[in-house]
Parts: structure tokens; sequence; C-alpha cells
């Protein structure tokens, strides 16, 4: 009888052992950790310029926040704008001129805020209108304080005629340890109905886009 009772416990052992160990919940622990691998946390640094924009006159947001905040809506990325009070106001022709200057004089502005914890972040993309070929010199001042080596990077632009100018490249010499790939440009005047140029662009990226008219 003895005997019996122990096999018993034995097939009863080897059937929640096999129970527990069935191929459904192996593929639920190895579905969730690919989705962690898929959706780790991306950053959009950027500046933008609100006020008086070429093509696009007086603007209360400018158009490179635009395409950020279609970035957030759609991925879910965490933004970063790099704020500088002296623009602020600035008309378009002395902005142009003041712009040249100090990318002529290597300047370097000051920003507002402190970006923390910038090691979770595996992919940046990078934002900004195009003056005078590249960035502002503010993404510059980015550029100099925060290490990005070992991320991917995305630049992109908002810009009436330049593409994406030397962004692309200037990114690459700034963070020569990085991966820079799928850039992105697009018109300025094109911004406020161009929320499907970004979506694909998103997708395209292999990002998983939330995205609605």
């Amino acid at each position: 009888m003895n005997i019996k009772k122990m096999i018993a416990a034995v097939i009863v052992l080897l059937a929640l052992f096999s129970c527990n160990s069935s191929p459904r919940a192996a593929g639920q622990n190895s579905d969730n950790q690919g989705v962690m691998e898929k959706n780790e946390k991306t950053l959009v640094v950027f500046f933008s310029h609100a006020g008086d924009n070429y093509a696009v006159g007086n603007v209360p947001v400018g158009n490179t926040k635009i395409v950020a905040d279609y970035i957030h809506e759609m991925i879910g990325a965490d933004l970063f704008e790099l704020v500088i009070d002296k623009y602020d106001g600035m008309a378009y022709e002395p902005l142009c001129e003041l712009a040249k200057q100090e990318q002529k004089d290597g300047v370097l502005p000051e920003f507002q805020g402190e970006l923390k914890n910038i090691d979770q972040y595996k992919t940046v993309l990078i934002g900004g209108p195009v003056w005078w070929g590249t960035y502002p010199q503010v993404m510059f001042t980015f550029f100099k304080k925060y290490d990005l080596s070992g991320k991917t990077l995305i630049p992109f632009t908002t810009h009436e005629g330049s593409g994406l100018g030397r962004c692309a490249e200037d990114v690459r010499k700034a963070y020569p340890n990085a991966e820079v790939k799928g850039e992105f440009a697009i018109y300025g005047h094109e911004v406020r109905g161009g929320k499907k140029q970004v979506a694909k662009w998103l997708s395209d990226l292999g990002y998983t886009v939330s995205y609605e008219e």
C-alpha cells in the first residue's frame, strides 16, 4: 500500500511540474522580454524658436517643438527642450544675423534646465531648425555638455529649403562613438499638416506608432 501511495504522489508531482513548465507559460515570459527590448526608452532633445519664423510668420510655438510633440504623442518619448531667453521676441532678420555671428565666433549659448539620468536612454532624437547650414549654436552647447557615446542618435530638422544641412554630419563629429542614422527633415511650413509624415518616419525607424489625424 505504501508503495502505491508513493507512486501516486510522484505522478501528481510530475503533473504539476508539467503544467508549470508548459510552452504557453514559457512563451509569455519570452514575449514580455521582447516587449521590453522593443520599447527601450527614447529621448527627444530639441531647440525650437517661437515667434517670427520664415514662411509661417509669428507663431506661438516653434516648428521643431510641434514635431517633438508629435513624437511624444506617437511613441511616448521623453522631451527635453533647450530653452534660451535671448532669442525670444526677436524678428526674423535680426535673429538670422545673430545666429550667423554666433556660428562665426563659435559662441555656445547657455540653455535652461538640466537633463538627469541620461544613461537610461538608448536612443536620442536630436531636433532643431537649420540656421546657416546646421543646428543653432545652442545645440552644440548640449553636445559639449552631455556624452551620448554608445547610443543611437537620430537627427531631425525643420527647414525652408536646407533639408538636413550639415546637421547629421555635425552630430557624427560630436559623437564619433555613437551610431547616427534615420535622419529626417520636414519643411517648417508643412509641419502643422505634416503629422502623417512624422508618423511614417517613426514607423520606418521601427517604432510602434500611435497615430490619429
